[in-house]
Parts: structure tokens; sequence; C-alpha cells
């Protein structure tokens, strides 16, 4: 809102969606994974100007011989065909007005992997990899897409993260800490604004050093 945009905020936990009610213009309950519900919507809330997809799972906190199918098929069919399902549904209508900002909230785990989230690093490599993809293909269409690829933040996620999984991964932060979601926050209001223009189909690291290519 700060930005000059109606917020809009969708998620699947009624609970997650009164906690922010307060900063946002509307919200909606919202399965990512349910194609028709994206659809309705999408078609509720245009035009949609700016698209930010933070839905997301840890998934299952294990070695990747000890997870089973329900648990991998779930956390791709969140993380990796839920961005997949919005984009789908919101470009159309940016590719026709010849504007549009959409941001993908990946991972560092995606460009690095982490031990024991085998099936999160997967999925956030492939939004890392749709985003390349997609930023291609509307480069010349007024739309820009780029993704943002944080360290371990510290937001109620992290909760089904095991403690010595979440040890490993600050270990690797040369900041010695978690990241803040207003730090997030701040990059993504960035690459959804007029001031990004030339920049597409990129990955920004906000890892606290972390990164290393």
């Amino acid at each position: 809102m700060a930005d000059g945009l109606e917020v809009a905020a969708a998620d699947l936990e009624k609970g997650q969606l009164a906690a922010i009610a307060g900063d946002v213009t509307s919200v909606h309950t919202l399965d990512v994974t349910d194609v028709a519900a994206v659809a309705d919507v999408v078609s509720t809330l245009q035009p949609i100007d700016v698209l930010v997809n933070s839905a997301g799972v840890v998934g299952p906190n294990a070695p990747l011989w000890e997870i089973d199918d329900e648990a991998w098929a779930s956390t791709i069919d969140v993380n990796l065909t839920g961005t997949f399902n919005t984009m789908r549904a919101v470009l159309p209508g940016m590719r026709e007005r010849g504007w549009g900002r959409i941001v993908n909230i990946a991972s560092i785990a995606g460009k690095e992997g982490n031990p024991n989230l085998s099936a999160y690093s997967a999925s956030k490599a492939g939004v890392i990899g749709l985003t390349k993809s997609a930023g291609k293909e509307v480069a010349s269409d007024g739309v820009i897409v780029n993704a943002v690829a944080p360290a371990v933040i510290a937001t109620p996620m992290i909760e089904g993260v095991g403690q010595e999984t979440l040890d490993y991964m600050v270990s690797k932060i040369p900041m010695g800490r978690l990241g803040t979601p207003d730090e997030v926050a701040a990059l993504v209001s960035w690459l959804a604004s007029d001031e990004v223009t030339f920049s597409t189909g990129q990955t920004y690291d906000i890892s606290g050093g972390r990164a290393t290519y």
C-alpha cells in the first residue's frame, strides 16, 4: 500500500490472513494448487498489475531416501506448480495491458541445495527455471518477471524445520543471523516497481552473504 497499490492477499490458512488483514485491501482464501480456484480469484481481482508468489511449504525434513511419494508430490505441487498456476492466470491480462511485474519467491536452497530438504530445494530450483523461461517469453510485452532467493528468514514457515537443519542453514550465513520479512519485502517492492525496467528472468539473492554465485 505504501507503493500506491491496492494489495490483495491470498492464503490457504484463514489465520494467516487474519494476521495481515490490516495491511491489505482485501483477503482471499486460496489453494494455489487448485487451478479453478486460482482462476476465480484472479477473475475477481482483475486487473492485476503485480503478482508476488510467496505461497510455499517446507515439505519433508528427511534424507531423500526416506521421503514418500505424497510428501514429495505435495511439496512440488505447492511450491512449483502453484507458482505456475498463478503466473499462467495473470500473464494474459498483463500482456494485453502492456505492463506487469511478477516476483517469485525462490530460495537459496534452489541454487545450492540444503541437506534433508531435497523436495523443497528441487521445487525452488524449479521456480528459478520457471522465472528464467517466463522472463524471456514476455520480455517484449512490458512484463518483467524476476525471483528472489532468500536464505532462511524468520517466518512461521521455519517451524517445520528441524533444529539441526536450521542450525546448518544459519551457519552458512556470514552475517550469522536469520533474515527478516521486512528485508525481503523491501527487495520485492523494488522489483515490483517502475524502477526495474531492464532486468528480467533474474534471481536476486538476499542471503546475508551466503550466496556464492
